[in-house]
């Protein structure tokens, strides 16, 4: 029997038109011959089922069911395709966990602390996983420029501490730029995390649970036209994403290693894509993502496409672990 799926998409967050374009890749892909897909919109206004008539049907926030004209539709897994809150930050993981809904990504505690940059890098760090010099600010705490720069240095990166998609981060050449790198990364986000521009290679590098095993996949190269891979970069042609990484073997296994001790670590499931820079043939973490981009041009489908996974394989592997981890 074909087993129903809520395909979540949308979100709180400047990445919900993203999220949408993944939410409605997933539902393409989506082995019909196994899965019923079912699109749930998760909007601040409202929490809707869409269906291939754009038609809207209110969903139940108490149960996670919807209401039909001729039955109550309910929900065998959740695929989780939402970027950024709530989807992200560990709040959809915590309620489904409460109904006993399996859904694909990772634990509630594990997709708050990842959504966490400066708190992920921290847990990280007596592991042995490098990371960039680093200072943190609240919304409201003084913004002291000569100690900032004497910390972490110039050039240097602002950035939201709790965003994605390169939404609120700036690259400061000088002091004088702070203040309005700041308050830039505050429309995002009431913690900021500056850190000290790494000069080397850029790579990103998934991890996923496939068919029951950890898996790294083949490693991407980040080159882009712009100053650092900002938005435009990431979806507005302005980068190239070369799949596998012109890197040396041992910056592969290097990097590759560091990638999965993370995801242990963590005791992850699911999806992560971690970005990483060289330094030599050292990598220094940047953050951790455990909703990438699941577009046909995101970056994980392209390394997952590399490893010889196609994406109905990728979200057929991801919804299969879900439900024989709740068995």
């Amino acid at each position: 029997m074909k087993k129903n799926i809520a395909i979540i998409m949308g979100g709180y967050s400047s990445e919900y038109k993203i999220s949408l374009k993944s939410g409605n890749v997933v539902y393409h892909y989506l082995n019909k011959d196994k899965f019923n897909g079912y699109r749930i919109h998760i909007l601040k206004e409202k929490w809707v089922y869409v269906d291939d008539s754009d038609k809207e049907y209110a969903v139940n926030r108490h149960d996670f069911t919807v209401q039909l004209a001729d039955k109550k539709l309910t929900f065998d897994c959740v695929f989780n395709a939402i970027h950024g809150s709530p989807g992200e930050d560990g709040y959809m993981q915590a309620y489904f966990e409460l109904l006993e809904i399996p859904q694909t990504s990772c634990g509630y505690y594990q997709a708050a602390l990842t959504f966490n940059k400066r708190d992920l890098l921290s847990v990280l760090k007596p592991y042995g996983i490098l990371s960039a010099a680093s200072y943190y600010l609240n919304l409201g705490d003084p913004i002291n420029e000569e100690e900032i720069v004497s910390k972490v240095g110039l050039p240097c990166f602002v950035k939201a501490n709790r965003a994605g998609s390169s939404f609120g981060i700036s690259k400061v050449y000088e002091k004088s730029e702070l203040k309005a790198a700041i308050n830039k990364a505050y429309k995002e986000d009431n913690e900021i995390l500056i850190e000290s521009f790494l000069d080397g290679t850029e790579v990103s590098v998934g991890v996923i649970k496939y068919k029951g095993k950890t898996k790294v996949l083949p490693i991407t190269e980040i080159v882009t036209e712009n100053d650092f891979f900002d938005y435009e970069a990431k979806y507005e042609g302005k980068s190239k994403e070369i799949t596998p990484a012109r890197i040396s073997k041992t910056q592969e296994e290097n990097v590759s290693k560091v990638a999965r001790q993370a995801y242990d670590i963590l005791k992850m499931k699911g999806y992560s894509r971690s970005e990483f820079i060289f330094k030599g043939n050292t990598p220094y973490m940047l953050e951790m993502n455990t909703t990438p981009g699941l577009t046909e041009e995101s970056i994980l489908p392209e390394q997952a496409r590399a490893a010889g996974i196609s994406l109905s394989e990728l979200f057929e592997s991801a919804i299969s672990g879900a439900l024989n981890e709740n068995k």
